[in-house]
């Protein structure tokens, strides 16, 4: 769990900072580069061009990468907690120590499994010459969708052999518990396609809003994002009562609360696949951004463009994934703070209520009743608005945190045009030239500095995001020990249903508007409305920067968030039942 602790922490450094760093450079692109003075995003004049192509790696790489390992270490340790705590209750006595221990490496095992059919899963993956969208698209689902039929099947083989023979398991249930996993994580990567692709109708009428102003993009692109949170919610719900009836629940509550557990663990077993499909958006951005760069032929920008847009959709799949089985994993880790708080009342009885006793086999739901913790606890209720609070403060920080980088960056940009506007006309540039800057060379000398001076715009994020990622971060470690501290377990437990249910939904909601935001201006660049240049294309560039650190901050960043904050109060379980609730 100590393990847990760090790598989630570095989970969301490498998530928030990423994301700062990106967007920071983007919009400076994008406001300065392309509304302002008129230079494409990609092109060599600009000055915030290379630290734009740099935030591709850092935070879509880099910082999805750490995300979904996260994810991944996140949802294996907490079913593998889970299934060391069920073993002691399947049967009288327990489970015989070999037994528990093919219960314990299941979801290690399958995870394992599910790297060897991502890997076979890859070959599949195949295009030809002139494919078009939806082709591309088809081709990268193919491989997705094989390395989940060749889950499906190798678990079941998996579990037969392994549990097969032990008495008081279900194999097959638990085989249905991981299956609803994989299903509702390509449940969700398909809803969060359908709004978020410039192939469907939800990205197509953000664009056609463009017509009208950055106005009405904005209020299209919230309202699309907002109700395209119904799919992956109503999928999580679905999961997690077929995960927990299918593992046992019902006459177990342990095994089916493992249930939802291995059934995070099923949804991110495709990851070696998904998180390929996911990087695959940045590395197509950086091509296009190179194809700009060098002066290639239009045709090739093109081919890069689709590609890129692809690779939205792809990313959008991606933070899907990621959300939705943080739901579940947070699930599991919300049991696992249940255990670890029953331990410590087991070490220390006297924090217990008066005439309450509590075993290491005392059932959870009836250890909840002892502890009052019900919605008529006021304190749960205010650990619920605290974690509400905690989501929405969480967001208002790392947007602001983007908006002061951004702000940076656009003003060092303007500070370089103006001093490369004069020293053009030093150079005996006309007014009327100065005026186009598509006539501009591609580099000039003042002072004897060489501008643009991409170096300095990457230092300018570089900073910015090592600045502005600390206090979100100490924000989610100090928050769940604060409650506990003041407020007790019924707080806590409080704290992280709150944090849980509107982290999710708030999550899958910036991630799907950004995501729609940013393939809207696409479908315009493509010959849509006017096209690129046009003022419906000005008003769909506002929307995708808008989006930016929607999609690729604050939304992926609280998925991290939900697990962390569940994650420090397991491992600080001890020093709340023993120091805390101040306030009761």
């Amino acid at each position: 769990l100590s393990f847990a602790m760090g790598a989630s922490l570095q989970a969301l450094f490498a998530r928030v900072g990423g994301g700062i760093y990106t967007k920071a450079a983007d919009v400076g692109a994008d406001l300065v580069g392309k509304v302002e003075a008129g230079i494409p995003e990609d092109d060599a004049r600009n000055p915030a061009t290379i630290a734009d192509n740099v935030g591709d790696n850092v935070g879509d790489v880099a910082g999805m990468g750490a995300d979904l390992y996260e994810s991944y270490y996140g949802s294996i340790l907490a079913a593998m907690a889970l299934a060391a705590a069920a073993s002691l209750t399947v049967v009288d006595g327990g489970l015989p120590p070999g037994d528990a221990l093919k219960l314990v490496i299941t979801p290690a095992a399958l995870a394992g499994l599910g790297i060897i059919c991502s890997i076979l899963a890859i070959f599949s993956v195949r295009a030809k010459d002139n494919a078009n969208f939806a082709q591309l698209l088809k081709s990268l689902h193919a491989g997705v969708w094989l390395s989940s039929a060749l889950i499906i099947v190798g678990s079941g083989i998996l579990l037969s052999s392994l549990l097969g023979n032990v008495d008081g398991l279900s194999w097959m249930g638990i085989w249905g518990a991981i299956i609803s996993g994989l299903l509702a994580g390509l449940v969700i990567a398909w809803g969060t396609e359908r709004y978020t692709s410039y192939e469907h109708a939800p990205t197509q009428r953000i664009s056609e809003q463009a017509k009208m102003g950055p106005a009405t993009v904005i209020i299209s692109g919230i309202a699309e994002g907002m109700i395209s949170t119904w799919i992956p919610l109503l999928t999580v719900v679905a999961a997690i009562l077929c995960a927990f009836s299918f593992a046992g629940g019902n006459s177990n509550f342990l095994m089916g609360v493992f249930g939802v557990g291995i059934a995070a663990v099923g949804m991110l077993s495709t990851l070696g696949i998904t998180l390929a499909t996911d990087a695959y958006g940045p590395i197509a951005d950086n091509a296009g951004g190179n194809a700009e760069m060098t002066h290639q032929p239009s045709h090739v920008r093109e081919r890069t463009d689709m590609l890129d847009s692809l690779g939205n959709t792809t990313a959008a799949t991606g933070k899907g994934f990621a959300i939705g089985s943080a739901a579940l994993t947070a699930l599991a880790l919300l049991a696992a703070y249940v255990i670890m708080v029953r331990e410590a009342f087991v070490k220390n009885p006297e924090k217990l209520p008066d005439g309450v006793e509590v075993s290491t086999t005392t059932p959870l739901p009836e250890l909840m009743e002892m502890l009052d913790v019900t919605l008529l606890n006021p304190h749960v209720l205010c650990g619920l608005f605290i974690g509400v609070m905690l989501v929405m403060v969480f967001c208002a920080m790392t947007m602001n945190a983007v908006g002061r980088a951004a702000y940076s960056m656009i003003d060092e940009c303007r500070r370089q045009f103006g001093i490369m506007k004069d020293a053009f006309k030093k150079d005996g540039m006309s007014d009327e030239d100065v005026a186009d800057p598509m006539k501009w060379p591609f580099e000039v000398t003042s002072d004897g500095q060489r501008y643009p001076d991409y170096a300095n715009c990457v230092s300018i994020s570089t900073g910015g995001a090592l600045k502005e990622m600390v206090v979100p971060s100490i924000l989610a470690v100090v928050a769940p020990i604060a409650v506990g501290m003041l407020l007790g377990v019924p707080g806590v437990m409080g704290l992280l249903s709150g944090t849980l249910v509107s982290g999710f939904a708030v999550a899958i909601f910036m991630a799907n508007a950004g995501g729609a935001w940013d393939n809207a201006k696409k479908w315009i660049e493509v010959g849509n409305h006017g096209g690129k240049g046009s003022e419906a294309h000005k008003a769909g560039v506002v929307g995708d920067t808008v989006g930016d650190p929607f999609k690729d901050t604050s939304g992926p960043a609280l998925n991290i968030l939900i697990k962390l904050i569940s994650v420090v109060s397991v491992v600080f379980a001890g020093l709340i039942v023993k120091f805390g609730g101040i306030l009761g």
